[in-house]
């Protein structure tokens, strides 16, 4: 398959780690910031064949991973609402907030429907007038646009019946609050090639500049990792910090301005709240007043309420690179995929989910 089979060549993969173990003079470490890389390198096992002091750590990549648990709570009291159907994607019905999850509350009787597109929820919304409709809206830039086209189709077919809770991130402001973090770790990023194809790499420069810091975007494959990470430890070891483009096939400097140019119509940038990261300035996207009437915590009078840690989870270690799913004391044990602690364990993102599949089954193999 073109643009599949060729970038998980293994001879190739061979080749790139060869030439990454003859570049390397000294320890680095560098964080991907997407979490379909970090199920990409724990499933193909390619920090297990990088040279001694070459370390991957894995970063506020998985959008389910980082929506605060206060967010999840007003979903969840939308869906038990009489007349309220909540509208999300299937990953983000067993994250749990400081309660329950969605799922759980679905089994109460609350008005819980997993789609596929923001676009479901439209339609859904438009087939039964009766019910109040709420799109559960997250992710990165990557799926903003779809969101945004969720909203003016919303506005074009005149529903009144349907609004969204908006938990939109940005990958760039999380980027400097973990470099600017006390102890942190990164010396270089792999910067996630779908948000790039919608945004363009004009935000990375001035991060890498401040920081000193390589950024390398890249794709999702095997070789595509492996290329960003040569270029990324190359730079290092050379003490440069530029923006390279490692992921050209798909993106372009500017990024997609179509895509961009909707999203700016409907959203504007706001402070937001990430899981394990607290709060960060302009991190985020919110509705703009012109569009206020599909605002959720408007229209139902929602106000965010701080919700407790979750227990004995380290998600907040793991997301910003300190420390990895297996240092968890609950990992595989008390926190799994059936009854998860944590979102990293729930998401087809999450870097516990990633671990728990991949690294998990690989041991009880060699045991075997």
């Amino acid at each position: 398959m073109r643009f599949v089979d060729e970038y998980r060549d293994a001879a190739l993969v061979g080749r790139l780690t060869e030439a990454i173990a003859r570049t390397v003079t000294r320890p680095w470490t560098v964080m991907e910031i997407c979490g379909g890389q970090t199920h990409s390198i724990v499933k193909y096992g390619l920090d297990e064949v990088l040279p001694p002091g070459v370390t991957l750590v894995h970063g506020p990549g998985c959008p389910v991973c980082v929506t605060p648990a206060e967010m999840i709570d007003q979903a969840v009291d939308l869906a038990l609402r009489p007349g309220v159907t909540l509208c999300s994607f299937g990953d983000m019905l067993r994250v749990p907030g400081s309660g329950i999850d969605l799922l759980t509350a679905k089994a109460r009787g609350g008005g819980v429907r997993m789609v596929y597109s923001p676009l479901d929820a439209v339609e859904f919304a438009h087939g039964h007038p009766e019910r109040e409709v709420v799109f559960f809206a997250v992710g990165f830039e990557t799926t903003a646009p779809a969101n945004a086209m969720a909203v003016l189709r919303a506005e074009r077919l005149g529903l009144a019946n349907f609004s969204m809770v908006v938990s939109h991130v940005l990958v760039p402001p999380a980027m400097r609050a973990i470099l600017g973090s006390p102890g942190n770790l990164v010396q270089g990023f792999l910067a996630a090639g779908h948000v790039c194809a919608i945004m363009g790499t004009e935000e990375y420069g001035p991060i890498a500049r401040e920081f000193r810091t390589p950024i390398v975007v890249t794709g999702f494959e095997p070789v595509d990792i492996l290329e960003g990470l040569l270029r990324c430890l190359r730079q290092l070891e050379a003490g440069t910090s530029e923006v390279e483009n490692a992921y050209a096939r798909v993106v372009r400097p500017e990024g997609n301005r179509p895509a961009r140019a909707i999203v700016e119509r409907v959203f504007e940038v706001v402070d937001r709240e990430w899981r394990g990261l607290g709060t960060i300035a302009a991190s985020g996207w919110g509705l703009r007043a012109r569009f206020a009437a599909f605002d959720a915590p408007l229209r139902f009078g929602l106000k965010p309420e701080a919700a407790a840690p979750a227990g004995e989870c380290i998600s907040g270690e793991i997301l910003r690179g300190l420390k990895k799913p297996l240092q968890c004391p609950a990992f595989g044990t008390r926190c799994t995929p059936e009854h998860p602690i944590g979102a990293p364990m729930v998401s087809s993102e999450g870097a516990c989910a990633a671990y728990h599949r991949y690294r998990l089954r690989n041991r009880a193999e060699s045991a075997a």
